[in-house]
C-alpha cells in the first residue's frame, strides 16, 4: 500500500504580507495600480479552529486529513487552468502571482472572471474539462447516439481529451488525476487506522476507495451515518460550478473541520422537519410531490483547512452535501455551518456593507443571529422542492445543464427565507423579528452580488435582488443611496420567487431559466453605483484564509 507522505506541516502560510507588500510592476502590460486594487477586494483572516476538545489520537489524525485535502491543489488547478505551474513560473510580478494563486488561473472571479494576466485570453466556458478547440456542437453530436460512451462523455468523473483519431474520449478521474488520488487515498487509510470514531473509521476507508475507483456513493452514504465524530472531512471532486459549458464536470475541493458541539445541539431538531415544511411550499402538488429525506442532520464547525475549489475566489461559509439525488431521497443531506468563517465575513464585510447601504432606522435588525439563520437555513432548503422533472425530463439537474447551479441557489436562499417565516409562526425560533432576517438579508443580497455573475451565487444573488426589486420588496432614498425593507411585499416577493424556480426546476425549462437570467441576471447602473461607494469606502468583496 502508498504510505502517505507527511511533511512538517506550516497550518499557517502567510498571505498578509504578500496582500501588503509593495513592489513594483515587471508585468509591461499590468498596472501596478490594477492589481493593487484587485488585491485590495480580499481580506485576509487567520484561519484558527479551536483544537482543545481533540484527543491525542484525534491530534494525530488531523495532520493526515490536512495533506490529503492538499492533494487536491494541484488537481483543481489542472480542472480550472491546465499547468498552473508554468503560468506561475512567467510571471514576474509577486502580486500578480499571488492573485493567480487565489483565482488558480488568471481570471478573476468576482469580476465575470476578467482575464488579468495578458496574453492567456478569455476563460474557456468548459474550464480545462474539455478540449479548447471543442465546440458543444460536437460534443451534443457525440452524446447523441446515447450508449456508455456517451454517459462516459457526460460523466461527473472524467476529463473529456481527443484520441489517436481525434475523436472524443472520456477519461476517468482516478486515471487522469491517479497520483494525486492515490496520495490522498493513502492519508486517509493511515487516518482511518487511527480513528476512534468508527463511523469516521468507516467513511474514510470507503472514501479512499472511491478515489481510487471514482465510486462515490458508498462514502456518501456512510458520510450520511456519521453522528458523533468530532473531527470532519469532505474531499473529492464534488460541485459542478467550474464546468460552466455543460454543468457536468465536478471539481475537486477539501474542507477539514472540527465541531462545535455546543453549536450543534442547538441546530439539531430542525432537519426532521423537513417533510412537513415540503408539504407547505408555495407551488401546486406536482411540484412538491417528492419526500424529503430527514435523518440527515444539521451542525456547526469551525474551519481548519481548505483546499481546491474551497479555497478559490469567493470562500463558502456553509456546506449542503451530498449531491448525489439518490442518497438524497434516501438519507437527506447534511447540513455543516462553517461558523468562524461565517462570524469573519459578517464582522469585515456584512456590517461594512449594510453600514453604507441599509436605512439606518433599520440597521438595528442586521445582527449574526440573523445572518447565521439566514445561511443555516439556506442549506437546508437545499433539501426542498423536488430532484426529478415532472414531465419525464429525469433529474433537474441534467434537464438545466449548466444554468442548473446558479438556480438551486436562488432557490435555496428564498425557501431559507420561506423556513424561517414558518419555523417563526410555530414559535420554533423563539421571540426573533422576522424583519431581522429580511433586512439581514438584503445586506447580504449586496455583499454578494459582487461576486459577479461568473459565481453560481453571485448570479443567484443579482437575479434575487433584481426580481424582489421589480416587485416593490425593498425601496432606495435616492437622496442618501440607502435601501429600506418593505415588510409585506419583501414576504411576497420572496414567495413569487419561490414559485418560480420552484416551476422552472419541475419542468425543467432550459429556456426559461436563461429568459430569467436574461432579464434579472444584469447588475443595473444605480446599484453598480452603490458597488462602487463600497469599494471607494475599502470595503472588501471577500476573505482569503490564511491558513
Amino acid at each position: 500500500m502508498r504510505p502517505c507522505h507527511l511533511p512538517q506541516l506550516t497550518l499557517a502560510i502567510g498571505l498578509t504580507a504578500v496582500l501588503t507588500a509593495c513592489s513594483r510592476s515587471q508585468d509591461a502590460n499590468m498596472k501596478n495600480s490594477d492589481i493593487a486594487t484587485r488585491l485590495a477586494r480580499y481580506t485576509p483572516v487567520k484561519l484558527q479552529a479551536d483544537t482543545s476538545a481533540l484527543s491525542p489520537a484525534q491530534r494525530k489524525v488531523l495532520p493526515l486529513l490536512v495533506e490529503a485535502a492538499k492533494q487536491m491543489n494541484p488537481i483543481y488547478w489542472r480542472e480550472a487552468y491546465g499547468n498552473g505551474d508554468s503560468l506561475l513560473a512567467s510571471i514576474t510580478d509577486p502580486k500578480v502571482r499571488e492573485y493567480v494563486r487565489i483565482n488558480f488561473g488568471p481570471w478573476d472571479r468576482i469580476d465575470n472572471f476578467a482575464s488579468f494576466v495578458p496574453g492567456v485570453g478569455p476563460r474557456p466556458a468548459g474550464a480545462n474539462y474539455y478540449p479548447r478547440d471543442m465546440t458543444r456542437a460536437e460534443f451534443d453530436s457525440a452524446v447523441a447516439g446515447g450508449g456508455a460512451h456517451a454517459d462516459s462523455l457526460k460523466s461527473q468523473y472524467t476529463m473529456v481529451r481527443r484520441d489517436e483519431s481525434g475523436h472524443l474520449t472520456a477519461i476517468p478521474y482516478h486515471e487522469f488525476f491517479k497520483a494525486h488520488h492515490d496520495s490522498a487515498a493513502a492519508c486517509l487509510d493511515e487516518a482511518a487506522r487511527l480513528a476512534q470514531d468508527p463511523g469516521f473509521r468507516h467513511y474514510l476507508t470507503l472514501r479512499a476507495q472511491a478515489l481510487r475507483t471514482d465510486d462515490y456513493r458508498p462514502s456518501d452514504l456512510a458520510w450520511m451515518d456519521m453522528k458523533t465524530n468530532t473531527l470532519e472531512l469532505v474531499i473529492g471532486p464534488i460541485e459542478t460550478y467550474e464546468d460552466a459549458l455543460f454543468g457536468y464536470k465536478t471539481a475537486h475541493e477539501a474542507f477539514v473541520l472540527i465541531k462545535d458541539k455546543a453549536w450543534s445541539q442547538r441546530l439539531a431538531r430542525y432537519s426532521a422537519m423537513l417533510p412537513a415544511l415540503q408539504r407547505g411550499l408555495p407551488v401546486p402538488e406536482a411540484y412538491k410531490r417528492e419526500t424529503p429525506g430527514s435523518s440527515g442532520d444539521l451542525n456547526a464547525y469551525d474551519v481548519a483547512f481548505v483546499a481546491g475549489q474551497a479555497n478559490v475566489g469567493s470562500k463558502t461559509i456553509a456546506i449542503n452535501l451530498p449531491n448525489d439525488e439518490t442518497v438524497q431521497l434516501e438519507k437527506g443531506t447534511r447540513r455543516l455551518q462553517l461558523k468562524n468563517a461565517m462570524r469573519a465575513k459578517f464582522d469585515k464585510i456584512v456590517m461594512p456593507v449594510a453600514g453604507a447601504l441599509i436605512d439606518s432606522a433599520q440597521l438595528g435588525h442586521v445582527s449574526f443571529d440573523a445572518f447565521f439563520e439566514d445561511v443555516m437555513f439556506h442549506e437546508v432548503a437545499h433539501g426542498l422542492g423536488i430532484k426529478h422533472t415532472v414531465n419525464g425530463k429525469g433529474l433537474v439537474r441534467t434537464a438545466l445543464k449548466e444554468r442548473a447551479s446558479a438556480l438551486e441557489e436562488g432557490k435555496a436562499d428564498i425557501l431559507g427565507l420561506y423556513m424561517i417565516r414558518q419555523l417563526n409562526g410555530q414559535g420554533e425560533l423563539g421571540q426573533e423579528d422576522i424583519a431581522d432576517n429580511y433586512v439581514t438579508f438584503l445586506a447580504s443580497l449586496l455583499r454578494s452580488v459582487r461576486f459577479g455573475a461568473s459565481d453560481a451565487h453571485g448570479r443567484a444573488n443579482i437575479v434575487a435582488f433584481n426580481f424582489l426589486k421589480e416587485l416593490g420588496a425593498f425601496t432606495r432614498d435616492a437622496a442618501t443611496g440607502r435601501y429600506h425593507v418593505e415588510l409585506d411585499r419583501f414576504r411576497a416577493g420572496t414567495d413569487s420567487l419561490a414559485r418560480t424556480i420552484l416551476t422552472l426546476q419541475g419542468d425543467g425549462d432550459y429556456a426559461g431559466v436563461g429568459a430569467l437570467n436574461a432579464k434579472y441576471g444584469t447588475i443595473g447602473a444605480e446599484l453598480q453605483g452603490d458597488l462602487d461607494r463600497l469599494q471607494a469606502r475599502g470595503i472588501p468583496v471577500d476573505i482569503i484564509y490564511d491558513q
